[in-house]
Formats: C-alpha cells, sequence, structure tokens
C-alpha cells in the first residue's frame, strides 16, 4: 500500500510539473482583458495530448522518483521550457509562424473564403441548369458537311469563295479532306498559285468545288507540272483554259501526262502542233479514261467504215466524237448514211453533225423531204450542207434553207 500510494504522490507532482510552463494562465487564471489581448489562436498551433506527454516523459526522467521537487535546473524558482528537452511539433510550429513577417490569424484566414472550382459530380438546382448556355457540340460523324461549318473556319472561307459543299460532299473522301486542313497554312497557296496559273477570281469556288483534292497536293508537284506543259509549247493562257476546263489536269504527274500526249499523237497519226491544238480544245482527253477513246476509235474504223485518214480529219475538227456514247454513234451514221443517203467523204468533211440531236436531224431532213428540197449532194443544185442543217436556229432554218414559215414547221411536226 506504501508503494501505491508512493507512486500516485509522483504522478500528481509530475502532471503539475507538466502542466506549469505549458498553460501558466490556466493554474493563475487568465483575466478578460487578457485574453482579448491574446487573439485568437489558429487550432493548429494549439497543444494536443500526443504533444503535451512527450514532454511529460522527459521531465519524469529528470525528477527522482517520490519526489514533488523541480529539477536542479528550476530551483531558482523558473521553469525550464519545454524546447530544452525536446523540440516538439506545436514549438517547431510556432516557430515558423513567428519567422514569417506580419503573419497573424487574419493572413491564416484569408484564402478560406475563397469559392473552390465547380465539379463535374456537384448538384445544382433545376433553375441553375437551364440558366446553363452550352456550346453545340462538333457531331462525330456526320452525312453533311453543312453541320461542321460553324465549328470550321476553313469550310465557312471555302463557302465564301463560293465553293458548293452540297457537291463536295458527293465526292469519295473530299469532305474529310477538307476538314483536316487549315485555311492559312494549306488552302492559301494552292489558291495563290492557281491565280498565277491563270485562274479566274470568279472561278475559283466552281473550280474548288469540281476539284477540292488539288487543296491536299504539294504545292512543289504542282508548279512541276505547269512547267511540263510549258516546256511543251503550251503558252500561259493556253494552259490557263485547259486547267479551268479540266480541274482535274494537274492531279496527273508529269509521266502519265507525257504518256497521254505521246497516245493521241501516235495513235491518231497526228504532229506535234495538231496534238497540242486537240488536247487545247478538248483538255479532258487528258484526263478521261483511255479505254472509251480505244473503242470509239475502232467503232469508227471497223463498224462506220471510215478510213485511218478520215478518222484523223473527224476527230481533229471534232474531238468530243472520241468520248461520244458509241450507241449514238451508230445510231447517227446510221440515219446519215442510210436513210438520208450521205458518203463518207461529206461527212468526213462536216463531222460536227455527230454531235447533233439524233430528233433534230430527223425533223428537219422529213420537212425538207416533205418540201422536195433534201438536196445534200454538193455536186447538185440547191445543195443544202450538213453544217446548215443541224446548227442554224429553227427560224432561221425555216426563212433561208426550207423557204417556209416557222408555222409551217410546226404543224408539220404535229403529224409525226
Amino acid at each position: 500500500m506504501a508503494w501505491w500510494a508512493g507512486q500516485a504522490s509522483s504522478c500528481r507532482c509530475l502532471l503539475r510539473t507538466a502542466r506549469a510552463p505549458e498553460f501558466p494562465g490556466r493554474l493563475r487564471g487568465r483575466s478578460t482583458s487578457a485574453r482579448g489581448s491574446a487573439g485568437f489562436a489558429p487550432l493548429s498551433l494549439l497543444p494536443s495530448r500526443e504533444d503535451v506527454l512527450p514532454w511529460g516523459l522527459q521531465a519524469y526522467r529528470r525528477a527522482s522518483v517520490g519526489s514533488c521537487s523541480p529539477p536542479d535546473d528550476a530551483k531558482d524558482g523558473s521553469f525550464p521550457s519545454p524546447e530544452s528537452y525536446s523540440p516538439s511539433p506545436v514549438k517547431q510550429e510556432q516557430a515558423k509562424a513567428e519567422s514569417l513577417p506580419g503573419l497573424n490569424a487574419e493572413i491564416l484566414y484569408e484564402g478560406w473564403d475563397d469559392i473552390p472550382p465547380s465539379s463535374a459530380l456537384e448538384e445544382i438546382s433545376e433553375e441553375e441548369a437551364v440558366q446553363i448556355i452550352a456550346e453545340p457540340l462538333l457531331p462525330l460523324q456526320s452525312s453533311t458537311l453543312r453541320e461542321y461549318v460553324d465549328h470550321s473556319e476553313t469550310l465557312a472561307k471555302l463557302v465564301h469563295l463560293g465553293v458548293d459543299l452540297s457537291q463536295v460532299e458527293k465526292r469519295q473522301k473530299a469532305g474529310q479532306l477538307l476538314l483536316t486542313l487549315d485555311f492559312e497554312k494549306d488552302i492559301k497557296k494552292v489558291l495563290l498559285f492557281l491565280k498565277d496559273v491563270g485562274v479566274e477570281d470568279n472561278q475559283l469556288g466552281p473550280f474548288l468545288t469540281k476539284n477540292p483534292y488539288i487543296l491536299g497536293e504539294d504545292l512543289e508537284a504542282l508548279e512541276t507540272r505547269v512547267a511540263y506543259l510549258k516546256s511543251k509549247k503550251f503558252g500561259k493562257a493556253e494552259i490557263a483554259q485547259m486547267v479551268s476546263r479540266a480541274p482535274y489536269l494537274l492531279l496527273f504527274s508529269v509521266e502519265r501526262l507525257d504518256n497521254r500526249l505521246g497516245f493521241f499523237k501516235n495513235e491518231l497519226g497526228l504532229s506535234v502542233k495538231q496534238t497540242k491544238d486537240l488536247v487545247i480544245r478538248l483538255p479532258r482527253l487528258l484526263t478521261g479514261k483511255l479505254e472509251p477513246v480505244k473503242e470509239n476509235l475502232q467503232v469508227c474504223q471497223i463498224e462506220l467504215g471510215f478510213q485511218r485518214s478520215e478518222i484523223q480529219q473527224i476527230v481533229f475538227k471534232t474531238p468530243k466524237i472520241l468520248t461520244a456514247s458509241k450507241k449514238k454513234l451508230k445510231q447517227t451514221f446510221d440515219y446519215l448514211h442510210n436513210i438520208m443517203g450521205i458518203p463518207h467523204r461529206i461527212l468526213t468533211h462536216f463531222p460536227q453533225v455527230f454531235n447533233s440531236k439524233l430528233l433534230r436531224i430527223r425533223e428537219r431532213h422529213m420537212f425538207l423531204k416533205f418540201l422536195g428540197r433534201a438536196q445534200y449532194d454538193p455536186a447538185q443544185p440547191s445543195y443544202i450542207s450538213l453544217d446548215q442543217l443541224v446548227s442554224l436556229p429553227d427560224e432561221v432554218f425555216c426563212a433561208e434553207i426550207a423557204k417556209a414559215s416557222i408555222e409551217d414547221f410546226e404543224k408539220f411536226l404535229k403529224t409525226l
């Protein structure tokens, strides 16, 4: 019992010794004015049980067991501070606070009233939700470029140039190409190149509508192709005309252009100048497929019976025959040669008749035959050339060729 009493007395003395230096105001009492002058300390600087206990343990090690007398260094009436034994975390925080100039509670609380950034998971009221204005989302997939115009500066400027996006999007992967291009970096330099070639400002929109793929071509490659045409003695105005009438021309490599020119020169037996004139008049011969051209040449020679020299003249005068429908060629030739009785030599001199509508040829021939004026032989009087037969307007044809009124011609057409 005596041992337990001695241990209890030692603990009480230890606690009083531990609390005396840490809480002097609590032991002696604090006046209202003292509390007011001290201010409110932040909670992070107040001591906790863990902060007091380590100091008490160390004080216990220095105090004599069973004695309530203070340590030797406190016999003068003053108590040593806990820092002399072990620096606690609380004292470290106080030291840091004292080392900051002008640090006080007002500064520590300064940022507490800031509103934190909103979170996507934060719940909001219906009124707040209605007031939110969201930008329209860029569609991940669409069948039309119209939905991207408001989001794409490139598309907006192309529309301003006159490009018809409704036609562009019909071309394979053309819409995807435009969406990947930057107007200033990719498109502007191509536009300046086309203007330098000779494409007029008002033709840029229709040109790009037909051939948007040129915007993805390398500028150096385009310049090389133009330089090739110039080396073949094509003038600047001729190149501008060819590029404008055949927008895909500059997509062809130099090797392919050279092969095309060589094909028409050798296949038709044309001179260099004749070949140039041929492709200037119909530049899409350089960009279209060659299979229809080869088939039409065979039709003219084998089925229609023209000689090679005659085919050469027909093609040189009327290049469109090379790209015309085989069926239309056969039907027109059959009516001209077998019904109207026009020989090959006359057809060779007027090959433009193959570009006319068969219905028009038939109506006018039957009206002239009804009037007794269907004469197509140059050696006979009242001769009517095939050019006059198909090229003149109805009023002129009736007045000068048929020698009848337009009313008579219309009445006759109703009898057919």
